[in-house]
């Protein structure tokens, strides 16, 4: 898969659509769809993110590399209900940021290990803890694409427990994974690596709770 990330990147960077979704074509034609994303999308998307923290392309381009992923992860992931009574109520959400990939990508995964969850959708801090509180959220997944978006974090930990909340947080995103210290920094429970880490770690947390 390392040799279709490069051409799946250059795609993105210089907004060719039809290139990027050649390149995804031939990832399907080796993997499983949650695969392809997973080792394909996940990675060439983490590289532009990179890129742009360096200077070396342009916000625009991060936007719109987003965007095209999303429309060709769209074709391929199914959707889901959003509340099921036996589990503990979750949600996931998109922290003041544009790109909601990843929690797609998590949200689909969730689902096909049996659990679900709301989808927020994107939402900013005091949103999203009003909303939160207001649906009686025990495990909440927060995912951002940009450092600043993952600092925010911070605001919404430190609101749910001025709450008496009892919310576990789980993120996850580029800056976490450069960062191998900061899901600790922003006052997270836990950060998934990847999709599979995310359903890995709700399952313990389930497994704890009443």
């Amino acid at each position: 898969m390392e040799e279709l990330i490069k051409p799946f990147r250059a795609a993105l960077e210089s907004l060719d659509r039809i290139a990027a979704d050649n390149v995804f074509r031939q990832a399907l034609e080796r993997l499983s769809p949650i695969a392809a994303v997973e080792q394909l999308v996940v990675p060439a998307l983490e590289q532009v993110g990179a890129a742009w923290e360096d200077g070396r392309v342009a916000l625009s381009q991060v936007y719109m590399s987003g965007r095209f992923c999303e429309e060709l992860v769209e074709k391929v992931l199914p959707r889901s209900d959003p509340d099921r009574k036996h589990q503990p109520r979750s949600a996931i959400v998109v922290l003041s940021d544009y790109h909601t990939l990843g929690k797609r990508i998590v949200y689909s995964m969730m689902r096909a290990a049996g659990y679900e969850l709301f989808d927020y959708g994107r939402m900013d801090v005091d949103e999203l803890v009003a909303r939160a509180l207001a649906d009686k959220i025990s495990v909440l997944l927060i995912s951002v694409l940009l450092l600043p978006s993952a600092l925010k974090v911070r605001a919404v930990s430190d609101q749910l427990k001025a709450a008496g909340a009892p919310v576990k947080i789980l993120v996850g995103g580029a800056p976490f994974l450069f960062d191998a210290q900061l899901w600790r920094d922003v006052g997270a429970d836990a950060m998934g690596r990847s999709a599979a880490d995310a359903v890995n770690i709700v399952h313990g947390w389930m497994g704890e709770m009443p």
